[in-house]
């Protein structure tokens, strides 16, 4: 399930990625005195429980996501304006927890880039439970306590040419009404061009699958295509973009090995996203590509408010912070009745791959 937690911004187009070039990971072990200066907010756990419960899973996975966000938007502060930088917003919820939205909005790369961290914790709603038991998880109890802590992106750059990228990251644990605990973790990382170069896409689905070979070479061809059949816009008969991964009860391992795969995965998401950037945020366009892109992004639009489950679980959690359940939609987007574009175009070639996903490497 793609949570976008309550407000809570952890989701499929939400429950939201560590920089290969950042080094040893400071999460892995917490000291007696967890270093925390390098994260863009204090954590929402105070630092007590942290280093009380360090070998707890969630203050493992909090501690990771917030390495993750702030190597993430430095990574992407980096490719914009000096003068622009992540609003950091940094929240609480009277119902348990909270968490840190960070964004940049209207800047010369980056139209929004929105990049959340919620780590929360309360009583699982009836609705939400109902929506978890269509999905195959059989929850004893009407009113469960839970916690939940992911991160959750998304990037939508301002020069057509450089593609939207989506990922979120998340830990679940949910206690029955007999005592059972139940935990699982989800997420993924897919992209979306406005524009294909196929050398691009090859790239992207190359670094994830890098990431997942280290713990099962199956993983990526499963979570592949996992990824094409949940992004399907199907009242379009079309994906949302070129795909990546995605998975869902991930719990078949140790909690431990589990955790390390997610880490692997949010680890390759700047290498595979931020050299595209680099590599098209100054290319020319005309007022025709822009017009595109912002057609495009209402197709995105379409399936994070129709689709996602994501974003209706943190509609239906008690406190829900709507500001951040919506953090992935654009400034602008365009609708125009019946379009379609031309034969022979690039937005037609696009159009193609979009109804018709294929193998990438």
């Amino acid at each position: 399930m793609l949570v976008r937690f309550a407000g809570l911004g952890l989701g499929a187009a939400t429950l939201t990625t560590v920089a290969a070039a950042s080094g040893n990971s400071n999460v892995d072990v917490l000291t007696s005195s967890p270093d925390v200066s390098s994260f863009m907010a204090e954590p929402v756990t105070p630092l007590s429980t942290l280093v009380k419960d360090k070998d707890d899973m969630k203050v493992k996975m909090e501690m990771l996501i917030m390495k993750i966000q702030a190597d993430f938007c430095r990574a992407l502060e980096n490719e914009e304006d000096p003068s622009k930088k992540f609003i950091v917003d940094r929240w609480t919820r009277a119902e348990g927890g909270g968490g840190v939205t960070c964004v940049i909005q209207n800047g010369k790369t980056f139209e929004k880039a929105g990049v959340n961290v919620s780590v929360v914790h309360g009583i699982l709603p009836v609705d939400a439970v109902r929506q978890m038991k269509a999905r195959g998880k059989e929850l004893i109890g009407k009113e469960l306590p839970f916690f939940a802590a992911g991160i959750s992106s998304v990037i939508h750059p301002s020069n057509p040419h450089v593609p939207t990228v989506h990922f979120n990251y998340r830990y679940f644990e949910v206690t029955q009404e007999n005592g059972e605990k139940m935990w699982w973790f989800g997420g993924g990382t897919d992209l979306t061009p406005y524009y294909l170069v196929e050398e691009d896409v090859r790239h992207f689905h190359s670094t994830l699958k890098n990431a997942c070979d280290q713990h099962d070479v199956g993983y990526y061809p499963k979570f592949k295509k996992w990824c094409d059949e949940y992004f399907l816009v199907s009242h379009r008969n079309e994906c949302r973009g070129v795909g990546g991964i995605f998975f869902d009860d991930f719990e078949m391992h140790s909690q431990e090995d589990c955790f390390k795969f997610v880490k692997s995965c949010a680890e390759s998401v700047i290498p595979s996203y931020v050299p595209l950037v680099k590599k098209h945020r100054n290319d020319p366009y005309t007022s025709a590509e822009r017009d595109w892109q912002l057609l495009r992004r209402g197709r995105y639009v379409e399936f994070n408010l129709v689709y996602d489950r994501g974003t209706k679980f943190g509609l239906y959690t008690p406190g829900a912070r709507i500001e951040s359940i919506l953090m992935s939609l654009p400034v602008y987007a365009k609708w125009e009745y019946m379009h379609s574009p031309s034969d022979g175009t690039p937005e037609a070639k696009l159009t193609e791959i979009l109804k018709n996903p294929k193998e990438w490497i």
